[in-house]
């Protein structure tokens, strides 16, 4: 992959290079323009290598939208809580979108694979419940809105999980890995907003979250529908 996109990820680099250096510094007013840049980096990506000819990657485009919108109004939650809650929900559209864009890739072949299916709902469900009531006694006014954005990204986890033997190897490791990343990037944020910070904390959690959207963006473009019949 690295050579299949070199310029790509030449720019990709550098841009999650320069998200590093300046997120969390309080004079990096820099920040402010290189976090947007990010998904607008994977929009571009996704709209030049499939030219959104199909349902698929529409919904995904549309996901990544929400997620810009997420990534802007994130940047101002020391203004004020309610920030925080909008970008939340734009994030929590994020993921539906891209339920809808896996869920196609799972109603191509329904029939296959029903023990993956039941394993990975066994464990996505163990793992979002269990999370859920480990952050449940700091969440405060929060426990309604975390347990929805909890429910939606496990269920993003799960259709991820869904598209094995539907669509080609590369592009089902890629968005499977970029699922599970993504959902290590909400931990750590959720973690350090409700039980106690973390060092280094917006470090790891924009390293995970563009790692996250990297990988599911790449994996959009790879995909390719394995036909059963």
């Amino acid at each position: 992959m690295l050579k299949k996109y070199a310029t790509f990820n030449i720019i990709f680099g550098l841009i999650f290079i320069l998200q590093l250096t300046f997120s969390g510094n309080s004079s990096g007013n820099l920040a402010y323009f290189i976090k947007p840049c990010i998904v607008l980096s994977l929009l571009i990506m996704l709209y030049v290598s499939t030219g959104l000819k199909g349902r698929f990657h529409k919904r995904l485009f549309t996901g990544l939208i929400f997620a810009l919108a997420g990534d802007v109004l994130l940047m101002y939650t020391a203004k004020g809580e309610s920030y925080f809650l909008f970008g939340l929900a734009a994030f929590l559209l994020g993921h539906i979108f891209y339920i809808s864009a896996f869920y196609l890739d799972f109603k191509s072949a329904p029939e296959l694979d029903k023990k993956g299916a039941r394993i990975a709902i066994l464990l996505c469900a163990i793992a979002a419940i269990g999370y859920y009531f480990y952050l449940r006694p700091h969440l405060g006014i929060m426990k309604l809105p975390v347990m929805i954005y909890v429910f939606v990204i496990s269920m993003m986890m799960m259709m991820a999980c869904f598209r094995n033997l539907r669509v080609n190897s590369s592009s089902f490791k890629l968005i499977f890995f970029g699922a599970l990343v993504f959902l290590l990037s909400d931990s750590i944020l959720a973690y350090n907003k409700f039980v106690q910070p973390i060092d280094h904390a917006d470090a790891w959690i924009m390293a995970t979250y563009m790692i996250a959207q990297y990988l599911i963006t790449i994996g959009a473009v790879e995909r390719k529908l394995i036909q059963t019949n």
